[in-house]
């Protein structure tokens, strides 16, 4: 199954050319066989975020979602709130498994504010911004990504 996943990285330091944590993300895509929709780097702010998620989901018609970065304790950190400022239901499943995944390789994962969540036939999920730590995230649920995409787009078990 050929999955269309879009990266919106959020970051106030960073553009397209120094998002490493993205272009990780992006081979992780390839590895797979899967389509990137889409990379974006976008500022701290939960309107250019919340843009960026619509605009992956509804015009790039991206299955999947991947926003990377602005899930810390900073107040800068932004991204759970933006997304939730344009997503219908929450799937705390797979934030929950980020963070326990994650906690194997480092307690400062329990600092992670990440979410998971749909809009309409789409899942998008928060990871962290470093690349080190959005490769462990991809690593702790991405053999999931066929199937959740499969149930968000309306399919049968």
């Amino acid at each position: 199954m050929d999955i269309r996943i879009a990266i919106v990285t959020c970051s106030d330091t960073r553009d397209l050319s120094a998002d490493e944590a993205g272009a990780a993300l992006e081979e992780l895509i390839a590895q797979e066989g899967w389509t990137c929709a889409g990379h974006v780097v976008v500022h701290d702010e939960v309107d250019e975020i919340s843009a960026a998620i619509v605009a992956a989901a509804d015009e790039a018609r991206a299955d999947i979602v991947i926003t990377c970065g602005g899930t810390g304790l900073s107040l800068r950190d932004v991204t759970p709130e933006a997304t939730r400022a344009v997503c219908d239901r929450d799937v705390p499943g797979i934030a929950e498994a980020m963070r326990a995944y994650s906690m194997t390789k480092t307690r400062r994962a329990m600092l992670s504010r990440a979410v998971c969540m749909q809009r309409g036939g789409c899942l998008v999920v928060n990871f962290p911004g470093s690349t080190k730590a959005a490769r462990e995230c991809w690593e702790g649920i991405a053999d999931q990504f066929e199937h959740a995409a499969k149930m968000t787009a309306g399919g049968g078990h």
